[in-house]
């Protein structure tokens, strides 16, 4: 059938979409959610069903598309297409096989990535592939199997250096920003480290968050391979080079119900570190009895599955098991923790200990991996070397040229949150700080968050600070206040 185009000026992000009138769908018997192939002269895409109960929405003899099927088809309003009914790609079939619970091959598991990559499979049915998984888990060998597919269908960061290094801490942990610290200790010591992170998904920042305060973090890759072949080290977002693509669209169906199943979650990591040609990789696991990994043994189980995997991969694996039960560092949002990170590099007396002592061992433990003294760590560190190295990482990333803390702008707006009584400092969640952190606008506003005065097991007396809020806007600051009467996120005893 042709159709005329109508411009719905509605972008999904992802998937592509059609909208035909009701009327004009009964006459083609399709229904909700098949798929249509639409053509425009020699363009062609594929795209999901839509359909509008009204001529208002859709009128009939026309074709609502989306942003995304407009681009494919280079096509504009009233534009004519033609749209026939395409039979549904054959990883859907992959995955009724894996909701009945058999075990898929590469191939199989390569299909569905490919499908999610390039948009052709609905919310719906990468839902019941998530799920599928969840319920009933990820051999080793599917596991295996859906890294490479997710590392296959996105570009790669190939590197001629070896050893090439990379970390990764599976969250939990406010602060925390032990990478950024790590990573120029590491490219001082002449090792290379091309870090690619995320950015924050429910947390007050992630890596990419805090070190976009101090630079550039979405460089296209043969920026990246530039920079890393020079300095030895670099600090980007991920997503803007499509690496491992596929990661962050199942994360995205992921989120909303917290489904997250052992093999996604590796899969998600180790597909990151081999589309950046990692050997060697340190996972951090903190324990926390409310955070991702509840006690020690769960995180010893965790552990011996990222050896095996990584085996398969080719990666050498170290774990390291962490107290995750406080947040580390003193800043927690964008700003506030990119202080701390240069305090540290620069030995300065306001540095926070805490993530000093685990960026150090941290740091160690990566240069034992590749069989150097892991006191090299304390050497680059206490010489300058790191600082130096950080501030030849932020000016090819093309920084601000922001190298100091007292040059990074935080929030205008605050609030001091004081003991209610005089005591220790029995508990501080993570959870509660970083909910208080994200309503007072981070990781969006940069300069928004938190800052700590003290840690657990500290003493505190009545009256004293133990935290204060900062935040860009007297509004979300307000919010921020109102979130701290309901949530009890510091125990004082």
């Amino acid at each position: 059938m042709k159709l005329k185009v109508k411009d719905m000026d509605i972008a999904t992000g992802g998937i592509q979409i059609v909208i035909l009138n009701e009327e004009d769908a009964r006459v083609l018997d399709l229904h909700y959610e098949d798929r249509l192939l639409v053509k425009k002269g020699r363009m062609k895409t594929v795209a999901v069903l839509d359909i509008a109960e009204s001529e208002k929405a859709v009128p009939r003899r026309h074709a609502g598309l989306f942003e995304e099927a407009l681009d494919a088809l280079h096509a504009k309003h009233n534009d004519e297409v033609e749209v026939s009914l395409e039979k549904k790609p054959e990883s859907v079939s992959y995955i009724k096989e894996k909701l009945t619970g058999k075990e898929l091959d590469y191939p199989k598991i390569f299909a569905i990535v490919n499908d999610i990559v390039n948009n052709n499979l609905t919310t719906i049915e990468v839902t019941y592939f998530i799920s599928a998984c969840y319920t009933h888990g990820l051999t080793t060998k599917e596991t295996v199997a859906l890294t490479r597919a997710m590392i296959n269908t996105g570009n790669m960061l190939r590197l001629r250096q070896y050893p090439v290094l990379d970390m990764h801490c599976i969250g939990g942990v406010a602060g925390n920003r032990t990478t950024m610290v790590v990573v120029p200790i590491l490219a001082a010591a002449g090792l290379t480290v091309p870090k690619t992170s995320s950015r924050s998904i429910t947390s007050p920042a992630g890596t990419a968050d805090t070190m976009e305060v101090l630079a550039k973090v979405d460089l296209d890759l043969n920026r990246i391979k530039k920079i890393v072949d020079k300095i030895g080290g670099c600090m980007v977002w991920g997503g803007a080079v499509n690496l491992s693509p596929a990661d962050d669209k199942i994360i995205k169906v992921e989120n909303p119900l917290s489904i997250d199943s052992e093999g996604n979650m590796l899969s998600s990591i180790l597909a990151k570190k081999g589309s950046v040609s990692s050997t060697h990789v340190l996972v951090d696991i903190p324990v926390d009895r409310g955070g991702k990994v509840k006690n020690r043994k769960e995180a010893e189980h965790l552990g011996r599955q990222f050896r095996k995997v990584g085996h398969e991969l080719g990666i050498r694996m170290r774990i390291v098991i962490t107290d995750g039960s406080q947040p580390i560092g003193n800043g927690i949002g964008p700003a506030l923790e990119a202080r701390d990170v240069l305090y540290v590099l620069m030995n300065d007396k306001k540095a926070p200990q805490d993530l000093k002592k685990k960026s150090l061992m941290l740091a160690g433990e990566m240069l034992e991996m590749v069989g150097k003294d892991r006191k090299i760590a304390e050497e680059m560190l206490g010489s300058g070397k790191a600082y130096k190295k950080m501030c030849q990482i932020i000016k090819a990333q093309g920084g601000a040229r922001i190298t100091k803390p007292s040059m990074i702008k935080i929030g205008r707006h605050k609030f001091d949150y004081r003991s209610e009584k005089s005591g220790k400092i029995a508990r501080i969640e993570n959870s509660s700080i970083a909910k208080i952190a994200r309503i007072a606008g981070a990781p969006q506003d940069k300069g928004a968050g938190i800052y700590l005065y003290r840690h657990r097991g500290e003493p505190v007396k009545k009256g004293e600070k133990i935290f204060t809020v900062y935040a860009e806007s007297r509004e979300k600051l307000g919010f921020a206040k109102e979130v701290l009467k309901k949530v009890d996120g510091i125990v004082v005893k």
